[in-house]
């Protein structure tokens, strides 16, 4: 196991504990990644050294720790530029990165599907292209005339400019791929909304819990760990609710605090299921002390998705394991329909499901009909799409009262009756 250096810096007295749990889910990062841990260092910081991010004093410091514990790499919770970055390595003598880059290299590391690894592929180059200096630096960058005295650039330039079109050339074919693969998700989702079944994305922040509800509720074969973002690929089960309602579950990937901006863009394809659902089942790890923190970045997270127009059920989970019954009190008074469960025990589970039920019945309409046997085909499709409440025959009519999903409404309108 490499061992790493774990720094972040905060800037006032109040932003001392922020800084501590951000570097304590750093090293969580680090442990799902397969790097150890050594060192945590809180660093005071007035403001950012151009050249080295850190006072030298604290740089000093720092390389002091890395000699005395023998560490492979340091990382920076904050992003640093290139230069600091190269200016670092050559100080420390060691590999220097910070936690965008460990987020990409652990979505590179865990991605199972062509199109995560094609958005994770886009990530890595758009953050490797601003940074090809660093990576050209053992060459030579001599300079000389020819000619009129032409300006003749060394190995490494030469090297640099010829890297950097190759990165644009592959940030090209990634786009048209992306686009290829956005196009095929595209017709299945269409194909998924034409059969109208409601949907829900289980959103929240990273290990919240979303697959062991998932695979709780559906029986389903999902991968569960106790890791940072243990599920990157979207994954999709159906499940029937008690009132015998057909529904769709989909597992997405976590959310987390300062969450690279790339990897927002890179992952909105797969993060758009939240987009184009139903309904949002937001989990909430409700024993974790920055449960509120992290219910509000994944509130964010879906406001840059434009994902807060969609009904939101949010779910309180881990309750067994919650010691402050004050912090639940606080997220229920902050949002509205919430309940609470625990999805490793499968307690609170008829409760979640009553209100799924409900919200379900608030995307449809429900209509009293007459429809002559001779439309026996809109009938099956109501009593395979809709939620048949009432059902009788009268000579050669049927009589429904009917939940309609809204794409059928246009097709019974002409049928509506009152026969109560």
């Amino acid at each position: 196991m490499k061992r790493a250096l774990l720094v972040a810096a905060y800037t006032s007295k109040e932003g001392q504990k922020e800084c501590l749990d951000h570097l304590d889910e750093l090293s969580r990062l680090c442990d799902t990644y397969g790097l150890e841990t050594v060192e945590k260092v809180p660093c005071s910081l007035r403001k950012p050294d151009a050249a080295t991010y850190l006072g030298k004093g604290k740089v000093e410091e720092l390389l002091a720790l890395v000699q005395e514990k023998a560490i492979d790499v340091v990382i920076f919770d904050d992003e640093i530029t290139p230069n600091q970055q190269r200016n670092l390595e050559k100080f420390f003598q060691k590999a220097v990165i910070d936690r965008t880059e460990l987020i990409i290299e652990l979505f590179a590391q865990r991605a199972q599907t062509r199109e995560a690894r094609l958005q994770i592929e886009m990530a890595k180059v758009k953050y490797q292209m601003p940074r090809l200096k660093r990576m050209w630096t053992h060459l030579s960058r001599q300079a000389g005339t020819g000619g009129a005295g032409a300006y003749l650039k060394g190995e490494g330039e030469k090297q640099i400019e010829l890297d950097r079109r190759l990165l644009k050339r592959r940030v090209d074919q990634l786009k048209e791929e992306i686009e290829a693969v956005h196009a095929q998700r595209q017709t299945q989702r269409s194909q998924r909304l034409r059969t109208g079944i409601p949907t829900f994305a289980i959103v929240g922040y990273t290990n919240a819990g979303k697959s062991t509800l998932l695979r709780a509720l559906t029986k389903a074969n999902v991968l569960v760990e106790d890791k940072l973002f243990a599920t990157l690929d979207t994954t999709t089960r159906k499940f029937i609710l008690p009132n015998k309602q057909e529904i769709l579950l989909v597992d997405t990937v976590g959310f987390i605090r300062k969450i690279p901006h790339m990897l927002i863009a890179a992952f909105k394809s797969t993060l758009e299921e939240a987009v184009y659902t139903d309904i949002l089942l937001h989990l909430v790890d409700v024993s974790h002390p920055d449960a509120e923190l992290q219910a509000e970045a994944t509130m964010h997270v879906l406001k840059e998705l434009n994902a807060l127009g969609r009904p939101v059920i949010t779910v309180l989970n881990k309750v067994d394991a919650c010691t402050e019954p004050g912090r639940m009190y606080r997220l229920r008074l902050k949002y509205p329909k919430t309940v609470s469960i625990s999805a490793l025990k499968e307690e609170g589970f008829n409760e979640l499901l009553d209100l799924m039920e409900k919200e379900v019945a608030a995307l449809r309409k429900v209509y009293k009909l007459r429809v002559p046997q001779s439309h026996y085909a809109l009938v099956s499709e109501l009593m395979r799409e809709g939620r048949v409440l009432f059902c009788d025959y009268q000579e050669n009519d049927i009589l429904l009262q009917v939940e309609v999903p809204q794409r059928l409404e246009s097709k019974v309108k002409e049928f509506t009756h009152d026969f109560s």
